[in-house]
């Protein structure tokens, strides 16, 4: 059974209930230079990001965010750690959302006037645990940063902002270790109905990160828990978004842009397939429509797979055939492949 959550609201995006499973990032610029954040956050939302994330390590940053507010084609929620003086005016600056880390936030009362001033806006408080920074008394209990310690960690703050009358909730648990993540989340999406924002923190680069974000994701979804996610990537966050979007695609909960399928290649190949992959991926990649395409090299699986998808072409001894919603409309010389199912493309995702 799927698991049934509350629904929130970040801005105009629906979070949790019926809702699709939004993808977000956070911004890696200095968010006191309101211009460069919100150049990044452009480019953001061009690849299909729907709320971003930016940290807020003082005042200027938190004043800047008005700007970036007002400005900014997605909703923004403010990343607080340490200081709740910088959550209450990241608030007055416009932000819809707030990410706090119960682990180093500070005393309760310090908790109540952040959601005092949440609750006059409405404005959703993600609690933010991560194994990095659990708080002191559950390291001395578990003595390390286990599922279970965090677990503990966003129940006791769960139960804090209840006790509160505040159930604008959502919940992450993030660890840098698949296995600790995926246990973590389990745990508490069956003890809770708040949405959850599911990642892997701290993953890596781009390369490896996008496999170990893949693999702790795709685990979790297929589980049914996450209602947002994030891919941590050290390296350009746009990168992030193209990758969880990718991810939600292969698990068939979200379409953006077109589905390739591409052979590995083998000795039977008979044209140069890699270079047309790579060239008809890389032109096709800004297609607004929600398309498959397929590039395959041989025989065997060739047919079959371009067959199968919307368009695609299958390839021979020095040239190919076409095929366009499961016929063969042409054969192509090998080295006009690429830019016939480009231009084929095109015309299909406009139809």
């Amino acid at each position: 059974m799927p698991r049934i959550t509350r629904q929130i609201h970040v801005g105009t995006v629906a979070i949790g209930g019926n809702a699709p499973v939004a993808v977000q990032s956070m911004t890696n610029t200095d968010t006191r230079d309101a211009v460069a954040t919100l150049a990044q956050i452009s480019r953001l939302a061009t690849v299909g990001c729907e709320i971003v994330r930016c940290a807020v390590p003082d005042q200027q940053a938190a004043t800047a965010l008005a700007t970036i507010c007002r400005d900014s084609p997605l909703p923004v929620i403010a990343d607080i750690h340490f200081d709740y003086k910088l959550a209450l005016s990241s608030l007055a600056s416009g932000v819809a959302g707030l990410r706090l880390n119960p682990g180093n936030i500070g005393e309760r009362w310090k908790v109540e006037e952040v959601v005092a001033a949440c609750r006059e806006q409405q404005i959703p408080i993600r609690i933010g645990v991560n194994g990095g920074s659990l708080e002191k008394e559950l390291l001395a209990k578990y003595v390390h940063p286990t599922a279970e310690a965090m677990v503990a960690s966003a129940l006791g703050h769960i139960r804090l902002l209840e006790e509160l009358n505040y159930q604008e909730i959502k919940v992450s648990l993030k660890a840098s270790n698949i296995q600790r993540t995926v246990e973590a989340y389990r745990l508490l999406g069956a003890q809770v109905d708040y949405p959850l924002h599911i990642g892997i923190t701290e993953a890596g680069t781009t390369w490896a990160g996008t496999i170990k974000s893949s693999v702790g994701l795709g685990v979790l979804l297929y589980d049914g828990l996450g209602e947002t996610l994030r891919v941590s990537l050290t390296g350009d966050p746009v990168e992030e978004v193209k990758v969880g979007w990718e991810i939600l695609k292969s698990l068939g909960l979200r379409q953006r842009g077109p589905t390739f399928v591409s052979c590995p290649t083998c000795g039977r190949c008979q044209i140069n397939l890699i270079p047309v992959a790579e060239e008809v991926e890389r032109c096709l990649a800004d297609l607004p429509g929600a398309i498959t395409v397929a590039v395959m090299g041989c025989a065997v699986n060739g047919p079959g797979e371009a067959r199968e998808a919307d368009i695609g072409i299958a390839g021979g001894r020095g040239e190919g055939l076409l095929f366009r919603k499961g016929e063969i409309v042409a054969k192509v010389p090998a080295e006009q492949l690429a830019a016939v199912l480009i231009a084929e493309a095109r015309k299909l995702a406009k139809e």
